[in-house]
């Protein structure tokens, strides 16, 4: 019975994403605001490269991603790239799950890089799958030519799952986190020393599992005492939270308009008040990539179509806005590589997505 309910429900809020048979070959760099694309590492340096993360740090932009053989292999190591405006250096490795008092080497995932008012910070996770994974961070003082040792963070504590953490004016990082160990479970955490010791707090978990199994939330901060965060769910749906006091208390989980095939997304807070989500706007494959822009959280158009080839894999979005106001985003493509994409936010045609239909 209860899964008759399930399909009734994505019927009633998530319905397919479909674009005309002219528009599935259109050259996404024709549309307003599409500035140009490229990959960080052509070739990569490994067979799979996932799950990538963007940040700009002193003038100079940086991305890092998970790769491997293929996802849970133990050689799954974080790699990073740098560009100062000169193009993409190559690749190096900055992570890696080596235990030398253990023989052992744990494949790592879902690196987040984040500049904070104490530095340059780099956190991911090690083991075997996300059931068992444990939250590790490091630092660099020379803006990423070079990082600290790895530091595990403490037990029950996660840090960043997968999209970037809010800094808020104190120096508190408020980081969207989650479990895959007893389902799937949003929890929020926060510190202002993110390399010590028991310096962590986290919420309970913010929904059931019985409404929404929902993991990797994208934090939105409309401002310090009204933050939003959407998740990726089970559901075909994404859903959203709300707290009205920096992220202390949280809203009951529910489901917005937008649908999302089981697949991460992002969000970046723009400089003109909007707010800007990367996503798979499907219910079937990850075949296409999406970017819609809000003034509220609630009301959403439609911006760009990143890609749309239906069976391939376009996943994984981080995207932030830097210095020049220039939106950059990065994702995965066809697991085999990471591409940047760089857009203009100011020249975006956009319209209204009306009961979660892309309007083209």
């Amino acid at each position: 019975m209860k899964r008759v309910i399930g399909v009734l429900f994505l019927v009633a809020v998530a319905p397919l994403f479909t674009v005309s048979r002219a528009e599935d070959n259109a050259d996404p760099a024709s549309q307003p605001g599409y500035i140009k694309s490229e990959f960080i590492a052509d070739p990569a340096p490994t067979l799979s490269s996932h799950a990538s993360t963007i940040v700009e740090s002193k003038d100079v932009l940086m991305s890092a991603w998970f790769g491997g053989t293929k996802e849970k292999a133990r050689d799954v190591v974080i790699w990073m790239s740098r560009n100062d405006g000169k193009g993409w250096t190559r690749p190096e490795e900055v992570a890696n799950g080596v235990h030398d008092d253990e023989r052992i080497q744990y494949p790592c995932w879902n690196p987040v890089l984040f500049r904070a008012k104490s530095g340059l910070l780099l956190f991911y996770k090690e083991g075997p799958s996300p059931s068992e994974w444990w939250g590790m961070v490091k630092s660099s003082d020379d803006n990423g030519k070079s990082w600290s040792r790895s530091k595990r963070l403490p037990s029950g504590i996660y840090g960043p799952i997968r999209n970037k953490p809010f800094e808020f004016d104190d120096g508190t990082l408020l980081c969207g986190s989650s479990t895959e160990d007893e389902g799937w479970r949003v929890q929020m955490e926060r510190t202002k020393r993110p390399l010590g010791d028991q310096a962590w707090t986290r919420t309970s978990p913010l929904n059931r599992s019985v409404d929404f199994g929902a993991i990797q939330p994208t934090i939105i901060p409309w401002a310090e005492d009204n933050i939003q965060i959407l998740c990726r769910t089970k559901q075909d749906i994404i859903t959203e939270c709300w707290s009205g006091d920096k992220g202390e208390t949280w809203t009951r989980m529910r489901a917005t308009e937008l649908p999302n095939p089981n697949s991460g997304i992002d969000a970046v807070l723009l400089k003109d008040g909007r707010a800007l989500l990367v996503y798979n706007h499907t219910t079937e494959g990850r075949g296409v990539l999406n970017v819609a822009v809000s003034p509220n959280g609630r009301d959403w158009q439609a911006a760009l179509v990143l890609e749309n080839t239906p069976g391939e894999e376009f996943s994984y979005p981080a995207v932030i806005q830097a210095a020049d106001r220039m939106v950059h985003v990065t994702y995965t493509w066809k697991r085999q590589r990471i591409k940047h994409v760089v857009l203009d936010p100011s020249k975006f045609s956009t319209r209204p997505i009306v009961n979660g239909q892309w309007p083209w």
